[in-house]
């Protein structure tokens, strides 16, 4: 961000109503990703300011891969009020996995590249909107319940994917230098190539079960929210009925890649009125509670969640957990 961006990061001047007040500040842990697209140490610590107008706050940098999820488990032992994790949606996913089944909240401030959590949840994608937000939550404080999704033993907060998409995201995450500076645009130019170069000729098969059915296809995706993802603040839509709060699953397996085909899947996704399950080499499905993706021809299968590459499997279970985590926005 740049230099106009930080300077409208202040405290909040206190009100005739704070100077009197005798209710105790919330204690705050923010986990910081130093290593996020749009993070800063400037602006870690000017955030941190403002929000000490109206928090107890504690604020933690991520080391490595899995940190973020130490941490959280810690501050729930500890009693904190409120979880913020300010970073990409990696950076959230690891909270989220510290905080299932505990009552301390998880809240987020955009600092990746694309923030879709963030967004999903109400808060908005500018930092500062953001930071204006959470200092708006002291006066209206609602924690809530949300499901979170389950594949092979790793929890997600909004998609996960077998294939294409996991194969876009490795190789975006092998740049982060370039995703940094591109952000939506890097993510695109790396999905046409990774099309191009391991799809359009042979690309892995794959079969899900879902409830019954056996879907064939190249690429499946899930989502235990919507939309799918952003392109900056558009919202690129694929499954049709994901909700965080519904208790189920939804998602879409790509039958075939073809290049025509991908063009009109891809305009379906930024235009509501043109739904992406409708296209004829998308099998959509909802209302589901578990599903198995399984290598139909042998060769292992990239698997991601949340924008964070897990390797690659022969076999992807997927599953929900009905109100495992609770957020405030």
């Amino acid at each position: 961000m740049d230099a106009s961006t930080s300077e409208r990061v202040a405290a909040p001047a206190p009100s005739p109503a704070d100077a009197f007040s005798t209710t105790p500040k919330r204690r705050m842990l923010m986990i910081v990703n130093p290593y996020a697209a749009t993070v800063s140490d400037r602006l870690r610590n000017l955030v941190v300011y403002a929000l000490k107008g109206r928090y107890e706050v504690d604020a933690v940098d991520t080391e490595a891969r899995g940190h973020a999820t130490v941490l959280c488990r810690e501050a729930a032992h500890e009693g904190y009020d409120v979880v913020v994790a300010f970073g990409g949606d990696g950076t959230v996913n690891e909270a989220a996995n510290g905080l299932l089944g505990s009552t301390t909240p998880l809240c987020a401030l955009p600092g990746g590249s694309a923030n879709v959590f963030v967004k999903i949840l109400g808060v908005p994608g500018d930092l500062i909107d953001a930071t204006e937000h959470l200092l708006a939550l002291a006066d209206d404080w609602r924690p809530r319940k949300i499901d979170v999704g389950v594949v092979n033993g790793r929890c997600f907060t909004f998609n996960s994917g077998v294939g294409l998409d996991a194969s876009v995201v490795e190789r975006v995450d092998a740049r982060p230098d370039l995703k940094a500076r591109f952000g939506p645009h890097f993510f695109t130019w790396k999905a046409l190539t990774t099309f191009v170069r391991r799809y359009l000729r042979r690309a892995p098969q794959m079969e899900a079960n879902v409830g019954g059915r056996k879907l064939r296809g190249v690429t499946t995706v899930v989502q235990n929210g919507a939309p799918y993802t952003y392109f900056h603040d558009h919202a690129i839509e694929i499954a049709e009925g994901a909700a965080l709060d519904s208790g189920t699953l939804a998602g879409a397996v790509l039958r075939r890649a073809t290049p025509l085909g991908m063009a009109m899947i891809g305009l379906r996704g930024v235009v509501p009125r043109l739904r992406t399950v409708e296209h004829r080499q998308i099998a959509g499905f909802a209302d589901v509670a578990q599903l198995t993706v399984r290598s139909a021809d042998g060769r292992p299968l990239p698997l991601q969640v949340d924008g964070d590459f897990l390797g690659e499997v022969d076999e992807a279970r997927y599953s929900v957990k009905p109100n495992a985590l609770t957020v405030v926005a």
